[in-house]
């Protein structure tokens, strides 16, 4: 009897000592995953918003810290070439754009999320893999993934275009520098048939446009007639959301 008694209290004493609560160790952690790349990577990286095919995007990529301004005339060239080469493609559209220092805005437009990323993609490759050429270069150019806002009324859609295609005024007064009413040589402006001065607009001979005409209705017409009309060659951008 002894025997068996003393077997059943070790037995016991097994269970009791297998119900111990262990620390646990995994899961989510604070500081943890993939950090944003470059010097100054501001991008979010939080799961984009759905994009519906009616709404046009107001798209900025940054370049690399250290790399020459992309509004020197051969990146500037180069940038438009690449532009041109990627303006239309698996269901994207790139309609403006605006070259500054360190930075290019887009308007553009795509049928969904997919397509908006494959045609970013696309032209995020032609632009880095041009540069490089031209700066005799290998490497990231640049610093992070793009980051998008999506337009959904005409007075949204108007802002982003004064925005753009005004971009220089903005960075102009931010330094206390005056600019007249002339349109930039690194923006989409020469190919834009909304100002309020028509004879404003002109294009080069034989110069073949880097961008393709708006589709959706808030892009093409819908930024004119309910969102405020024409814009003025010396309209002071306003802050933008999300910008």
């Amino acid at each position: 009897m002894k025997k068996k008694t003393v077997k059943k209290t070790a037995r016991r004493r097994q269970a009791r000592q297998q119900d111990l609560p262990f620390k646990r160790w995994g899961g989510k952690r604070k500081g943890a995953g993939r950090k944003p790349g470059g010097e100054r990577a501001g991008a979010s990286h939080k799961a984009r918003a759905l994009l519906a095919s009616r709404y046009p995007v107001h798209v900025n990529v940054k370049v690399k810290e250290g790399l020459p301004s992309l509004r020197q005339g051969a990146e500037r060239e180069t940038l438009i070439e690449a532009f041109r080469a990627g303006a239309e493609r698996f269901g994207f559209r790139l309609v403006h754009y605006s070259i500054q220092t360190n930075h290019v805005h887009f308007l553009v437009e795509a049928k969904d999320r997919r397509a908006l990323s494959r045609g970013m993609q696309g032209l995020k490759i032609r632009m880095a893999r041009r540069l490089n050429r031209l700066w005799g270069r290998q490497g990231r150019v640049f610093a992070d993934r793009y980051h998008d806002v999506i337009l959904k009324t005409p007075r949204q859609v108007r802002n982003a275009l004064v925005y753009v295609l005004h971009n220089v005024l903005r960075h102009a007064r931010r330094h206390g520098k005056r600019i007249g009413k002339a349109l930039d040589v690194c923006a989409s402006g020469r190919w834009f048939d909304g100002w309020r001065d028509e004879r404003s607009t002109h294009v080069p001979g034989g110069t073949p446009r880097p961008t393709v005409h708006a589709r959706t209705w808030l892009l093409g017409t819908g930024w004119r007639t309910r969102g405020g009309g024409r814009i003025g060659l010396d309209e002071m951008p306003a802050g933008v959301a999300g910008y």
